[in-house]
């Protein structure tokens, strides 16, 4: 059983493109898990161990988060490389779930980019202490110092280099850490070989003032640290370690390291610091809630004699059948236990229980708190929780966004409806983003997700996987509608068939709420004196809901709105649940109008990123594309835009993008709000609905 306080579970995050995968290449290079190093886009067609995907290896992207696991002098590293696309980003938010620390890792030119900013408040979200890693710091225009000032301007972090470069560009030599104050060269084919020596003489003085800046950062976490800088005495190594690992823990500070992992410089160094400063799982304090005391918070511990707390994060269908990725918080798991899900209450046996090493599975018995594992066999949800039988803990969830885009899609062949069927049942499981439902009046199977790249990749898997090619229709953007004003309504609903009939009355007033409200729906009961009974309360509540599942503008659901009754009235005999859900469906649609409602549409956050020189052309395509300026910064003869643009104007964009700037453009893109689109569009798409509504009716 290896120690505890030596295993570290780490994630690896980052913007597209700053070398995460090609750091972790290196990773598993130093730490002898492979024997040969592969770029992502190699010469091989190899493709990198943790691009395991034909998929990824041909786009050159991580698509799926992939888990490994390595050796590091005395500590156990569990690794999660994520992709940095922001189509995948619940790939990021599950892995962030389940680790306790994290790499941020930036481009040492480009500094932090608009998923650079993402990734830190997922991180931000689960409490994640994290080292920056500057890479890339043999491009031309690589400035570190300039990335740490961006972390402290645009993230808010206390961020301080805890290294420096011995040059940089093309005479990027080495690293000098300022904790041990040495000189670090990496010799040998791949950087293998480090060669310590004591600091180059132009850079002693340099050196120095970055070490002091660091251990004045460090008395604010440490009396020790303080009384030793006061009084002008040599901060030992040890102390400072010890300091900078208290401080990066308390979320309040960022140690910042570089390198460069594709000419293998500073890699070494990053792994001893995930040593140093990033948590053991005893560190972290994971909570349960307890489903037998009303769901009181439980604080888990890591260890073994505990009764065992695992989740599920994510799920995979293997060549074996489900593959499901567990970090084990409490407990011991064992090949051929029984264990409970805490959500159905149902029994499993564990088959099979494996340790994952990107595709390949190394076979284990047992595992205990603070591993990550995988296995077979066991039927879960994403997010499920498991014990041993004797508690029914459940652990927070994940944040799982809403899908923006949809597709309709058909298989090409009808002879591929099984597989169809199959593929989709099958990613909806595994990725919580994945949405299929099946449009009532068009009878067209609907997909939905995060972005085209997301849905694109899927289409391609369900040809690859299942051998079934699809069609797909135009994207369809997610609408929403909303009311903008007060407005009071009253309505009776009356029916007289044979036998009993149907009656209620309701009076109230629908609201806007406000657009940064939480909830889309509120309910507001102000009935007094019995005027509807209380049993017919709920009905009401129903029939607004059911109204409001589709607008009656252009058929979206209807959000941010606040339903109140209070006043109707019902019969002694006539009234019932029924009479009272269709009188407030009623009452939603005759006064709906009235209450001035708008379509409003998902407003995207767009970063781009371009050689100067296209400055204008870029921002030009932006305000074609009704887009909203909202920065524009140069480094390096390079233009970074930020801005925010309707999702229904961004169809194609890559495309465009690429054209208007010789292939040299690049762009991330990510939901921001929901926001009302301009007078003409909305008529423009309340008059195509009222056309297709037409064209079904006849």
């Amino acid at each position: 059983m290896p120690d505890i306080t030596k295993v570290r579970n780490i994630g690896i995050s980052a913007h597209i493109d700053s070398g995460k995968t090609t750091l972790t290449e290196r990773i598993l290079f130093y730490t002898r898990k492979i024997h040969k190093i592969e770029e992502v886009r190699g010469k091989s067609g190899v493709g990198a161990t943790m691009d395991f995907m034909d998929l990824e290896r041909e786009k050159g992207i991580t698509i799926q988060s992939a888990a490994t696991y390595c050796e590091w002098k005395e500590t156990s590293i569990n690794i999660i490389d994520t992709p940095g696309h922001v189509d995948f980003t619940i790939e990021v938010e599950r892995a962030l779930r389940v680790l306790d620390g994290a790499i941020l890792v930036l481009c040492s030119v480009a500094g932090v980019q608009s998923q650079s900013i993402t990734v830190d408040r997922q991180m931000r979200r689960y409490n994640v202490p994290r080292i920056a890693f500057c890479n890339k710091m043999d491009r031309a225009g690589a400035d570190p110092f300039r990335v740490t000032e961006q972390l402290r301007e645009k993230l808010g972090h206390n961020a301080v280099p805890i290294s420096m470069p011995i040059g940089a560009e093309d005479k990027f030599q080495g690293v000098i850490d300022l904790v041990e104050m040495k000189a670090n060269y990496f010799d040998g084919d791949n950087g293998e070989k480090i060669r310590v020596e004591e600091i180059p003489a132009e850079l002693l003085e340099e050196a120095k003032n970055r070490r002091d800046h660091l251990v004045e950062t460090m008395g604010d976490f440490d009396d020790e640290v303080m009384h030793l800088f006061l009084e002008a005495q040599e901060v030992p190594t040890e102390l400072l370690r010890k300091a900078i690992r208290k401080a990066t823990l308390s979320l309040n500070f960022t140690p910042v390291m570089m390198g460069s992992a594709y000419k293998n410089k500073g890699v070494q160094l990053l792994l001893d610091a995930v040593g140093y400063y990033l948590p053991n799982p005893t560190e972290v304090v994971n909570e349960a809630l307890d489903q037998r005391n009303s769901e009181q918070k439980m604080t888990l511990e890591s260890r073994e004699d505990r009764p065992l707390v695992a989740l599920a994060f994510k799920l995979e269908d293997g060549r074996y059948g489900q593959l499901t990725y567990m970090r084990i918080y409490q407990g011991k798991l064992s090949k051929g236990d029984f264990i409970h899900n805490s959500s159905n209450e149902r029994k499993v046996k564990i088959p099979r229980l494996v340790r994952m090493h990107a595709d390949q599975m190394n076979e284990i018995t047992s595992a205990s708190a603070g591993d990550i594992v995988a296995t077979f066999g066991v039927e879960a949800a994403s997010g499920d929780t498991f014990t041993d039988g004797t508690i029914r803990y459940t652990m927070t969830s994940m944040h799982v966004p809403d899908p923006v885009i949809s597709l309709a899609v058909t298989p090409k062949d009808k002879t591929g409806d099984a597989n169809f069927s199959k593929a989709l049942n099958r990613f909806t499981r595994e990725d919580p983003t994945f949405r299929v439902h099946l449009d009532e009046e068009s009878s067209q199977t609907i997909i939905s997700g995060m972005g085209e790249l997301h849905l694109e990749v899927y289409m391609e898997r369900i040809k690859r996987e299942y051998g079934c090619e699809v069609v797909s229709g135009k994207p369809q953007v997610a609408y929403r509608e909303t009311i903008t004003k007060r407005t009071d309504f009253e309505y009776q609903h009356k029916k007289q068939t044979g036998g009993s009939g149907q009656y209620a009355k309701v009076l109230g007033y629908m609201e806007p709420l406000p657009a940064d409200a939480v909830l889309n729906y509120e309910f507001v009961d102000e009935i007094k004196g019995g005027k509807i009974p209380r049993e017919f309360i709920p009905s009401c509540d129903k029939g607004f809901q059911e109204q409001l599942k589709k607008g009656l503008l252009i058929g979206f659901p209807v959000v941010r709105v606040r339903m109140t009754i209070n006043d109707g009235a019902y019969h002694d005999v006539d009234s019932s649940d029924l009479a009272f859900k269709l009188c407030a469906m009623a009452a939603i649609r005759e006064f709906y109008h009235k209450a001035a409602p708008v379509v409003l549409e998902p407003i995207m956050r767009l970063g781009v990123e371009a050689p100067e020189e296209f400055q204008g052309a870029v921002i030009g395509q932006i305000n074609q594309r009704r887009g909203v300026i909202l920065s524009t910064q140069t480094n390096n003869k390079y233009v970074a835009v930020e801005s925010e643009v309707p999702l229904s104007e961004m169809f194609g964009y890559s495309t465009d993008l690429r054209s208007a700037t010789q292939g040299k453009g690049e762009f991330s893109m990510e939901f921001s709000k929901y926001a009302p689109v301009p007078r003409n569009i909305q008529e423009e798409l309340v008059k195509k609905y009222q056309e297709k509504r037409a064209a079904e009716n006849k």
